[in-house]
């Protein structure tokens, strides 16, 4: 399908009526042919920088780019109470974070009936004024009263620390007063704070025991020799030797208990009798070693 153009549409439509291709002239054709569309611009090419340019081309390019006109911008908007409030916030910033709802009602909030020139003191519109109403304070001061923008903010400020500092002086000593007559408080929010954090502490204790249990449980089994009789002397291997000559092989098997010797009643063996008795019991029974008679060596 053809590209239509503006500036072509008349021409467009003066040959399909030569063709009789439409019944009757268009209503809007007449107006076209005395006021035409303007004419559409060429496209611009792509620019070339001044390296890629002639050299008497260069310096005459630099000078239009120069002297061509800023592209045009919307001017910013600016209100005093914009600039009032960032000033507010920037001396204090702590105001930032009292609690405060957005909730939007199903009607608009009437204007304070105190405004405009009636409005010579923050104190007139309440004792515990917001951030909002010393920003409007000052604004109005500037407005209505011809005070200027830093005086007027001055005043302001000083005004609503006043009526602050006195609000925290009168709920300090209604405070005083109430524990004087013995009213118990619950805990504040900075104590019910530190106490999730002590619980939190506690769960990573359990936590710690509960995860060295695991790993202990996790561990892979290895075999636990249990000596009950008293160990040998050190022979420097001469033991080991002679029962490899012997065809004694090594079992490392744990000891089995040795079964309990049987004693007259009312007899007790002394601990040089138990420890001879034990002796005697490993060398009957070779628990540590398994003798193989094909690998015995053989006798002259």
């Amino acid at each position: 399908m053809a590209k239509r153009i503006a500036t072509q549409v008349h021409k467009t439509a003066s040959r399909l009526l030569r063709e009789n291709y439409f019944p009757k002239e268009p209503a809007w054709f007449q107006a076209v042919l005395d006021h035409p569309p303007i004419a559409v611009p060429p496209r611009d090419t792509a620019s070339r920088t001044s390296f890629d340019l002639p050299q008497h081309r260069s310096a005459t390019t630099q000078k239009s780019r120069s002297s061509a006109r800023p592209p045009a911008r919307p001017s910013s908007i600016q209100y005093i109470e914009d600039q009032i409030r960032r000033q507010f916030f920037s001396d204090h910033p702590f105001e930032a974070f009292r609690p405060t709802t957005l909730v939007e009602g199903l009607t608009i909030e009437d204007e304070h009936p105190i405004r405009g020139e009636q409005w010579t003191r923050l104190r007139q519109r309440g004792r515990n004024p917001t951030p909002e109403d010393a920003v409007r304070f000052a604004v109005n001061l500037y407005t209505h009263h011809g005070v200027p923008i830093s005086p007027a903010y001055a005043m302001a400020v000083a005004q609503f620390r006043s009526l602050r500092s006195e609000q925290q002086f009168a709920r300090r000593f209604a405070l005083l007063e109430a524990k004087h007559h013995g009213v118990e408080f619950g805990p504040s929010q900075t104590e019910i704070t530190f106490q999730k954090e002590d619980k939190a502490l506690n769960t990573w204790e359990n936590t710690e025991k509960q995860h060295l249990e695991e790993a202990i449980a996790r561990k892979k089994w290895r075999a636990i020799v249990e000596r009950d009789s008293p160990p040998t002397p050190w022979t420097k291997g001469q033991e080991y030797t002679r029962l490899w000559q012997e065809g004694v092989r090594p079992s490392y098997a744990p000891l089995q208990i040795a079964p309990s010797v049987a004693t007259p009643a009312g007899a007790a063996l002394t601990p040089d009798e138990q420890v001879q008795i034990a002796m005697q019991n490993r060398l009957r029974k070779r628990d540590s070693f398994r003798v193989l008679p094909s690998l015995a060596p053989a006798r002259k």
